[in-house]
């Protein structure tokens, strides 16, 4: 078990540099921080826009190869460089990913949840009115963009408060920015302030969520429901609730455990429409905002947090496949 996981991690992390390599060449040809000073009058000197480039190691007159070195080194010792504006990528990464998660975090495990346990139930309730709830409710969701779902979610949320007479700066539901600006985060009104702006944001990615997961364990679950190992454990004297429970859906989270492991990675740049539309400023708006302004190695940076996230995502599907499958372990 233990070889297993060490050659797992190693081939990931093998997968995590040449990602991220082919991302930072792929930004650092496609990307143009040059037209950033072009158009400007009067125009700037081409010795100071090279001067500039070169401090931020974003000069396509750079070689390539020296412009990928410098960067993989700052990579090594933790810098991730500056960004167009002359910011620290570090620090934006760093404040920005804690946003992310706390949407993400919530939404993610909730509607995961309530996506397993309502496509287990859909299956064994299977033809019954109950499952076809659930499934016209999977597919309007999920052939529904997710910019729709949230603005929906945006006007309800205005609507009821209009409704409960919440006009002034105090609102039930606010539908923009993750905290009042002068709150203190740990302060009980900060607390509960930050509480009603996840609500809505994380109503979005709770929906979706249940959705995605309901139809997979939906799906998953009819697969195990006519195997041998259930009738077998019928036969010895288990009640059908528990063999469902004990054997059917221990067996049936197999797949799901990889599906959840990477979706939630892959959430932290993926929730961008809802970040947007929510005014939440993460991952996901700062990597469409990087590509915008032609940012090399804010776009390079985000690859690389994601294929870490993959990694970490991986290497947890690998243990709790492990967990689920005894076979795993020999």
């Amino acid at each position: 078990m233990t070889t297993f996981l060490l050659r797992r991690f190693a081939y990931t992390v093998l997968l995590v540099i040449v990602a991220t390599s082919v991302a930072y060449v792929l930004a650092a040809t496609q990307l143009n921080p040059r037209a950033r000073y072009e158009g400007r009058n009067p125009p700037p000197p081409p010795e100071v826009v090279d001067a500039v480039l070169n401090d931020l190691n974003m000069n396509d007159r750079t070689p390539l190869a020296e412009r990928y070195t410098r960067w993989a080194g700052g990579v090594v010792r933790g810098d991730l460089g500056r960004t167009v504006d002359n910011t620290s990528v570090d620090e934006e990464i760093g404040r920005r990913m804690w946003v992310s998660l706390r949407l993400v975090l919530l939404g993610a495990l909730i509607g995961t949840t309530l996506g397993v346990a309502a496509g287990a139930f859909s299956a064994v309730k299977q033809h019954r009115p109950v499952d076809h709830f659930v499934t016209v409710f999977s597919f309007v969701v999920l052939s529904t963009p997710v910019v729709v779902i949230a603005v929906l979610y945006k006007n309800a949320g205005i609507a009821l408060n209009d409704a409960l007479g919440f006009t002034g700066d105090v609102k039930l539901l606010y539908t923009t920015g993750e905290i009042t600006p002068g709150l203190e985060f740990w302060s009980r009104e900060g607390l509960l302030d930050r509480a009603a702006h996840l609500v809505l944001p994380s109503f979005v990615l709770i929906t979706t969520a249940i959705a995605f997961y309901g139809r997979y364990q939906r799906n998953a679950m009819l697969d195990v429901l006519g195997s041998d190992f259930l009738r077998t454990a019928r036969a010895k004297g288990l009640s059908r609730s528990r063999a469902l429970i004990k054997h059917g859906l221990r067996t049936a989270l197999i797949p799901m455990a990889t599906f959840f492991a990477y979706q939630f990675a892959l959430l932290f740049v993926g929730a961008t429409f809802t970040e947007r539309i929510f005014g939440w400023h993460g991952m996901g708006e700062y990597f469409v905002d990087s590509i915008i302004k032609n940012d090399v190695n804010s776009v390079a940076a985000v690859t690389l947090f994601v294929a870490v996230l993959v990694l970490i995502a991986g290497f947890l599907a690998d243990l709790a496949y492990a967990l689920l499958d005894p076979r795993v372990r020999t």
